[in-house]
């Protein structure tokens, strides 16, 4: 067996696991580890300039293929700067590794010493301590097996002098030989049965897909339930685009949803979730339905989610087959009597009417904010990568129609704003040479600008669509409901382009949409990032914030 440092033998063991992209900053805690990792072929480190932002982008990355994420920080202060993003990947159940260095078992006093574990729990991640020679091998395959098998983040802290160890390095079994092959779960003839006399006895059916139902493969399956059923398709905002080109599709389920589309919703009697947690956002806190109007299909169907029941009836299975195995059982059964509603005149409205058309007097030099959407709809190619950030402009930007599910991520969960360029570099680095455009606030971007540097630095070809309010969107619009002062919540519009410019990059200004066509071209013909600052109206509100604010 090769006697090794203990540093270079875990390096070994993140290739050994799959591991080809990595999001670090480097500190004592890590640098040789990530040195030793760099050292192989076919692996690529991007070194970032804040923590949080490894964090936050080897989320993305892991959303957007699938794969376990890695990020990697230093100990004490390294760690404690993370802890939104993971908090974040946590309630997002996103398979994600952070390695970190610990305080050095034998220093009597250490600068950066902290109670690591209590941080990383208590943000909803798995964390282990890997003190022991004997056992730091076996726990670096669980920190892999609990990430891919629990969908959780896993911070493994290992001491910064044990790195330094020699280990006698046996043969590395990795993780993904471990997990057993109990292949996909059916459901229950009898439970099966009884949905089908459910879904026959409904008239107006409408089928939503989430993440479950994208990670399945079984968009085509809910497609032939729909049709079978007379009914509507929808899906929710993390798997937006799943049904893309569908003739059935009315569009996004949930509080960001079309006002065609909430209508569907309130005219029908029976909606059929499919791999979704069912979460108060996707029933618009039960304005769009009702649990007991639910038949819920997933692998592992939560009893309670945000505080409440999730459905009526569940199917427990996987997803695709559930689906598969309900429509020959709904055929064999002499099919479906057909919906009596025209799904079709809710689906010309999603694609040709705007999703909220409330006046609002919008002031001189700036721009509606749905306008803005309806431009870039139009202008922007739909073969590019999108990534929608949060924050109140996030609502406006979900209305971008025949961008297919696999080439769009949002991560919306612990309401964090400031990660959009974080994602939109996870998403990056999961296709180089393809083009990704974000959509993000200003006061989101300001909050990790830094990372601009990042963009220039590894050559990442990004557009920036950047919603530029001057303030934080959703608080000034929470204050003046409350007729309080909005003196906080602003600080007005900064030169977003002149900022690009200054790290290297390119910016322009956007007044007049009649710029976007000519400043699209100029992004496609130059090799850097760029940034389209839209000097929108903070007048606008978006109907999810105009309902939130009625008292």
């Amino acid at each position: 067996m090769p006697e090794m440092r203990l540093y270079r033998a875990l390096a070994d063991i993140f290739v050994k696991e799959e591991v080809d992209v990595i999001f670090t900053l480097t500190g004592d805690g890590n640098m040789h580890w990530e040195a030793s990792y760099s050292e192989n072929e076919g692996v690529k480190s991007y070194h970032v300039r804040h923590e949080h932002c490894a964090c936050a982008m080897a989320s993305a990355f892991a959303s957007a293929t699938g794969k376990v994420g890695v990020a990697s920080v230093t100990c004490g202060p390294g760690l404690t700067q993370i802890m939104t993003a993971l908090a974040t990947a946590a309630q997002a159940r996103i398979p994600l590794l952070v390695f970190v260095g610990e305080t050095p078992l034998h220093a009597a006093w250490y600068n950066q010493a902290i109670d690591q574990a209590p941080l990383v729990r208590g943000a909803g991640a798995h964390y282990i301590s890997a003190h022991s020679m004997k056992q730091v091998v076996a726990q670096m395959r669980e920190a892999f097996l609990i990430a891919r098998t629990q969908r959780r983040p896993v911070v493994i802290g290992v001491p910064l002098d044990m790195q330094q160890q020699m280990i006698e390095f046996e043969a590395y079994r990795p993780s993904m030989e471990l997990v057993p092959d109990t292949g996909p779960r059916v459901p229950h003839p009898d439970y099966v049965a009884r949905a089908v006399e459910r879904i026959r006895a409904a008239k107006r059916v409408v089928v939503i897909g989430g993440r479950g139902a994208k990670a399945s493969g079984a968009a085509a399956a809910c497609a032939k339930l729909a049709e079978l059923c007379g009914g509507a398709l929808s899906e929710t905002l993390p798997v937006r685009g799943l049904f893309t080109g569908n003739p059935r599709s009315i569009g996004l389920a949930g509080g960001f949803a079309h006002r065609a589309t909430r209508e569907a919703f309130e005219a029908s009697d029976l909606v059929i979730a499919v791999g979704a947690s069912l979460a108060q956002h996707t029933s618009d806190s039960n304005k769009l339905f009702s649990p007991r109007d639910v038949i819920l299909i997933d692998d592992q169907p939560p009893p309670l989610k945000h505080g409440q029941k999730t459905a009526e009836f569940v199917l427990a299975g996987d997803a695709r087959l559930t689906v598969e195995t309900l429509v020959a059982a709904l055929e064999a059964a002499g099919g479906h009597p057909g919906g009596d509603w025209d799904v079709a005149a809710y689906v010309r409205r999603v694609c040709e009417e705007r999703a909220d058309e409330t006046p609002y007097e919008v002031p001189a030099g700036t721009i509606d904010p749905r306008d803005v959407v309806a431009c870039l709809d139009k202008e922007l190619p739909k073969s590019w990568r999108y990534v929608n950030a949060s924050g109140h402009c996030s609502y406006f930007s979900a209305h971008i129609h025949g961008v297919p599910a696999e080439r769009f991520l949002t991560i919306r969960e612990f309401g964090a704003i400031g990660n959009g360029l974080s994602y939109a570099i996870g998403m990056a680095a999961t296709a180089p040479k393809e083009r990704v455009v974000l959509f993000d606030g200003d006061g989101g971007l300001m909050m990790h600008a830094q990372e601009l540097e990042t963009l220039r630095r590894y050559g990442i070809k990004m557009l920036l669509c950047i919603f530029n309010d001057g303030a934080f969107g959703s608080e000034i619009h929470k204050l003046r409901a409350d007729k309080l002062s909005d003196h906080g919540a602003i600080y007005g519009r900064s030169d977003l382009a002149a900022m690009a410019r200054g790290f290297g990059l390119r910016g322009a200004v956007v007044t007049d949409l009649e710029q976007v066509p000519a400043l699209i071209k100029e992004f496609e013909s130059g090799d850097t990032a760029m940034i389209l600052d839209f000097h929108v109206s903070d007048q606008v509100m978006s109907p999810v914030m105009r309902g939130g604010t009625q008292r």
